[in-house]
């Protein structure tokens, strides 16, 4: 699966073009992105799609030199587990 960064949200596509696969991360403060969404479709769930969509989105806001926070509750749990 790809996934496609833009600047504040990665996702991935399927055939037809639908949003298969998403997380969004705004920046919420000077310098603070907030990852505060993470979808999955269901035909995707329980293959670890929302673990690697996170990760992506954390290397990408470390990449640019920001903070990393989350009000998604996935995101915050992933966060703790991996941090």
């Amino acid at each position: 699966m790809e996934f496609i960064t833009e600047t504040n949200r990665i996702y991935a596509k399927n055939e037809e073009g639908a949003v298969i696969a998403e997380v969004t991360f705004p920046e919420t403060q000077q310098g603070v992105c907030t990852i505060n969404h993470t979808f999955v479709d269901d035909s995707l769930r329980g293959q670890g799609v929302a673990g690697k969509l996170v990760s992506a989105a954390v290397a990408h806001i470390e990449e640019q030199g920001k903070q990393v926070a989350a009000t998604c509750s996935y995101a915050q749990k992933w966060l703790e587990k991996n941090r």
